[in-house]
């Protein structure tokens, strides 16, 4: 049995999470965004873990729970598809503290080749509860994320603007090839 840990990872409001969706919908394991998660548990809007409110203690938090979300599914056979993952979060820290991006950390989390990124795209970018940064702090995270992607040597794909069933065939067509 093929055995793969994919990352959906891109632009924020590229329909990473409705193309997640749709793979779960297809009988495939998905583990949703740690960010959006961390967001939702929090009853405090003055929290520092919140986005808007503490940049880094976020970014540091959303890496803490990419790793465990990893480790916990480490061994597991079969496809696993990441909304976003480690390497995310790790670039996220080395934007928000300055410093360069740490591949030896992001090294011990061995997502498969090849990633997936969703490009900008402003017809669907939305903000909402849990997404408050406007399209062009999104796009620049889009090229932050390209980078450390791309500086880890990884194959990446850049995700169609189109149709729901038409990326779910795109991911899986390339994903067979692995």
């Amino acid at each position: 049995m093929l055995s793969a840990r994919i990352v959906i990872s891109g632009c924020s409001g590229g329909g990473k999470s409705t193309l997640l969706a749709a793979l779960a919908n297809r009988g495939h394991m998905t583990v949703p965004e740690p960010g959006r998660r961390i967001v939702r548990r929090q009853e405090d809007p003055e929290s520092a873990i919140l986005p808007w409110n503490d940049p880094l203690t976020f970014a540091e938090a959303a890496a803490d729970l990419a790793m465990a979300d990893y480790d916990v599914l480490r061994d597991t056979p079969g496809l696993v598809f990441f909304d976003r993952g480690v390497i995310d979060a790790l670039c996220a820290v080395a934007h928000v503290t300055g410093e360069p991006f740490k591949p030896t950390l992001a090294a011990r989390y061995a997502y498969s080749d090849p990633v997936f990124l969703a490009p900008p795209w402003p017809e669907i970018y939305g903000t909402d509860q849990e997404r408050r940064h406007d399209f062009n702090a999104a796009s620049a995270e889009f090229d932050r994320l390209l980078a450390c992607y791309t500086g880890l040597g990884k194959e990446i794909f850049v995700l169609p603007k189109t149709a729901i069933h038409h990326r779910v065939a795109f991911v899986l067509a390339r994903v067979k090839a692995i």
